[in-house]
């Protein structure tokens, strides 16, 4: 699987100069090479890289053109047409955003500039994870609960989405914990669902970051007619990947997460799909031992949103 994502990553590089590039298109070719579904594919370079495949493009595209701003052979223009862009502001504003300098100023001055290293992936396996999965279809379903928009912490407690579960008023505690008890669809009891924004996985990205249950139309709809009905996140029918963990909270949780996307996509015919990450989790001290279910949402390599 990385090499099939190498050979991706050659073909972005290949036509970081090339004039005037359909990027999408290029994006959607390189994940066709991977063998795998565009959103899978920015996904998990997004997880292995610790930025996204939009941002890495970027700081490539103006590494290559900073060399050729500082040579001085081309004009800044013929320098911005030749890396895609189609007017000298846009490319300027890139490769400020890059290099903190102007193309103009950095010509002038012979300023330092940032260099992005082209990227390659390999893997160091111990054998040392042992991961406990099962795969689970299930029907369309709800999340009723609250919603928060939270910042991704890989490391260590996230103060947001700690604070969301504190503020959480004691009336709707007690009817997610009814609707709870009355549901009879996984998982069960008070749990959380992450609805990723953008493809970032970044310390700092954001989320919609929920604390409900799940429940399905009948629960949804009798909720609805409630002063001060719950949030609903509707979800789909599809696959899940399920997790079982024990461990120190929150830091197993967080190995958990990225053994996940680093250890068990690479070595199951699964890839990731749209939708939220559920997590059902007793709360305990930080630090102590705690038993945790994670539920990923997943579909088979050459299903529906895969390229063969």
């Amino acid at each position: 699987m990385l090499e099939r994502l190498n050979e991706a990553l050659d073909h972005l590089e290949a036509r970081l100069s090339e004039a005037g590039p359909d990027r999408e298109a290029e994006v959607a070719e390189a994940a066709r090479i991977a063998a795998m579904s565009e959103y899978h594919f920015r996904r998990l370079f997004s997880t292995l890289a610790g930025m996204p495949l939009a941002v890495y493009l970027r700081r490539r595209r103006m590494t290559l053109a900073g060399a050729e701003v500082l040579a001085g052979e081309l004009t800044l223009l013929d320098v911005a047409v030749r890396y895609g862009y189609g007017s000298g502001e846009a490319f300027a504003r890139a490769f400020r955003s890059v290099h903190g300098v102007g193309p103009g100023e950095a010509r002038r001055t012979g300023a330092v500039l940032t260099a992005q290293p082209r990227m390659s992936f390999r893997v160091v396996v111990e054998g040392s994870t042992t991961m406990r999965y099962r795969i689970v279809e299930k029907a369309a379903f709800r999340v009723l609960g609250r919603r928060a928009r939270v910042p991704l912490v890989h490391r260590g407690v996230n103060a947001a989405a700690t604070a969301h579960l504190k503020g959480l008023d004691e009336r709707t505690v007690v009817r997610m914990k009814e609707l709870a008890e009355r549901s009879d669809r996984e998982p069960r009891g008070i749990l959380s669902a992450a609805v990723h924004r953008t493809d970032s996985r970044e310390d700092g990205a954001e989320a919609d970051y929920w604390i409900g249950v799940v429940a399905g139309p009948e629960a949804a709809a009798e909720d609805a007619g409630e002063p001060d009905a719950l949030d609903a996140l509707g979800v789909p029918a599809g696959t899940w990947a399920v997790f079982d963990n024990r461990g120190p909270y929150p830091h197993a949780l967080q190995d958990l997460w990225r053994d996940v996307f680093t250890q068990w996509f690479p070595s199951n015919p699964y890839e990731s799909r749209p939708g939220p990450e559920l997590l059902r989790t007793r709360p305990v001290e930080i630090g102590a031992e705690t038993d945790s279910q994670l539920w990923i949402p997943v579909e088979r390599t050459g299903g529906s949103g895969s390229r063969p």
